[in-house]
């Protein structure tokens, strides 16, 4: 895992530096990550992920472009995840033990560390779109179960029938967990988890997670997605994280939190007077990949994996997981615009040696 984790670093140490008079900003998505193998994904299959993962970076981007709200930006990504069968979010969420599609999302921003989220929920089309609708119409943070559902009616949400979450290799994984007794990780080759990170030219931050946790989930578990601190983070003084993985190892770390709070520690010392003068260019510009990395290695420690998106008040967009691959994207004020699923997969033009 150390070993991954080290040449994932290597591959996306830095980003290029924005003009310091140019409005930036800045998007990252991640539509999950896990064991994937090259040889099993076909050309078919990695043009289908591919183009929907694009679109999420082109809808959120579009929004940025035109000098939008990081909030909305991440949102229009999320929801393009959401609506597409080829992640646990959503339309082609995985199966509970008992047949049912579970969602869960959270959001926030990082202006005021607002934040909404909901858990356990079965007929919302796009829960990330509720979960800012806790966030900015009551007076709460996290709903679950029923009364989430009861929330989102009362606020216009259309209830949504159980066949339109459900599809056939979602229910194929179910069967095959229960008929052969495996593991969720056996079923589920990667943790399909979608998020989206940002930052506006108003120098803004926001992030969001949506999922539908682990095949074969019961008593009505609940992972790291819809968990502020956990999953999703946003803090204009830090960064904006999403995570996707083990549940349970980055709610135990904190992640997205931990992350946020090593940034905001480290630019805190540099802002301080001390001996020696100011902190070489160079360290300020991997400061945040090797945060990132250094959480991610505190996850694989204890036995967990997974990975993040991160964004900075200064426009670096970057990725840390300790699996094999991660279906991701990020795009920039300064012309960064690519997809990857595999590790080491970005172009050289996006990661600049320094």
């Amino acid at each position: 895992m150390k070993k991954l984790i080290a040449l994932v670093a290597l591959a996306l140490m830095s980003q290029p530096a924005f003009a310091e008079d140019a409005p930036k900003w800045s998007l990252a998505i991640h539509g999950g990550a896990g064991t994937l193998d090259p040889a099993q994904m076909t050309p078919e299959k990695r043009a289908a992920y591919e183009a929907d993962l694009q679109a999420a970076l082109d809808a959120g981007a579009k929004i940025l472009a035109g000098g939008g709200d990081a909030m909305d930006a991440v949102k229009a990504a999320i929801i393009i995840m959401e609506d597409s069968p080829l992640f646990n979010a959503g339309k082609g969420a995985v199966f509970t033990w008992d047949g049912t599609n579970e969602l869960d999302a959270s959001i926030m921003d990082g202006r005021d560390r607002s934040a909404g989220a909901v858990a356990g929920v079965k007929t919302v089309k796009n829960p990330i779109l509720l979960a800012d609708t806790v966030r900015t119409q009551s007076e709460h943070v996290f709903l679950v179960g029923k009364g989430a559902e009861e929330f989102a009616v009362s606020k216009g949400f259309a209830v949504m029938p159980p066949e339109y979450f459900a599809t056939p290799a979602r229910r194929e994984a179910l069967e095959r967990l229960k008929a052969e007794k495996l593991s969720a990780l056996d079923v589920d080759h990667k943790f399909g988890t979608v998020g989206a990170v940002a930052l506006d030219t108003k120098g803004n931050l926001a992030a969001g997670t949506s999922t539908g946790g682990m095949t074969g989930k019961r008593w009505g578990r609940v992972g790291d997605a819809p968990l502020i601190g956990a999953g999703t983070y946003a803090d204009n003084r830090a960064c904006a994280v999403s995570a996707t993985g083990w549940g349970e190892y980055f709610i135990r770390v904190g992640v997205a939190h931990e992350i946020c709070a090593r940034l905001r520690a480290f630019e805190e010392f540099r802002a301080l007077e001390v001996e020696g003068g100011e902190v070489p260019a160079e360290v300020l510009a991997k400061a945040p990949q090797q945060i990132a990395d250094s959480v991610m290695a505190d996850v694989a420690q204890l036995g967990g994996d997974g990975g993040v998106i991160v964004v900075t008040p200064e426009g670096q967009a970057i990725f840390s997981f300790n699996t094999t691959g991660m279906y991701r994207g990020r795009a920039t004020s300064t012309g960064v615009n690519e997809v990857a699923i595999f590790g080491g997969e970005e172009k050289v033009s996006a990661t600049p040696d320094h």
